[in-house]
């Protein structure tokens, strides 16, 4: 059990019948009434994002949860394979249960949550940020560079990015994986 207190981003609980990873917390003290904490919440098993408020001090039931890195194989069109790097198991997870699958890249190493009471996996979080190259985008207007003005890009794993207008095709960038949104430029 733990309390409201305890709150942090990624951690699981069991709220509902359902698995839920908190994905937002604000603590909230008013000036008038109690405090409360202000969460957001999203299943691990249907990937639904709920709201919720709970008062302070109310206790919650924790999920143990276990971390292991697993390298992303391939997407069949229904399920995402990856492979354990320890022990070259291989599971499947349906698209539910990631948050950005559009910005995998086969290949890449990613986290993986497992349930310790049945060995679930849970959800799958990937690297802060990935690099990523421009398969496809509109060349850029010169003079036109006076405002933060950006263009939709499309990256080599087919997710749609709004860039700077200097950004051209072949040029790779860094995406903020938690937005899904450009960071910076990246020189190779």
């Amino acid at each position: 059990m733990v309390t409201t207190s305890d709150i942090r981003n990624g951690l699981c609980l069991r709220y509902n019948n359902d698995i839920y990873k908190i994905i937002e917390f604000l603590h909230v003290k008013p000036g008038k009434g109690p405090a409360f904490v202000r969460t957001k919440l999203k299943s691990v098993t249907n990937g639904k994002v709920i709201d919720n408020t709970f008062s302070a001090g109310h206790k919650l039931e924790d999920v143990r949860v276990e971390t292991h890195k697993f390298q992303y194989l391939y997407n069949d069109g229904e399920f995402y394979h990856f492979m354990n790097e320890a022990d070259y198991t291989q599971i499947r997870l349906l698209e539910a249960a990631l948050d950005r699958p559009e910005l995998m890249k086969e290949g890449e190493v990613v986290t993986v949550i497992i349930n310790t009471e049945d060995n679930s996996p849970l959800s799958v979080e990937l690297p802060a940020s990935v690099v990523l190259e421009i398969t496809a985008t509109e060349p850029g207007v010169k003079g036109n560079t006076a405002t933060n003005a950006t263009k939709p890009a499309t990256v080599e794993t087919g997710a749609i990015v709004n860039v700077p207008l200097f950004i051209n095709e072949g040029d790779k960038i860094k995406v903020e994986t938690v937005k899904g949104t450009y960071k910076e430029r990246v020189k190779e």
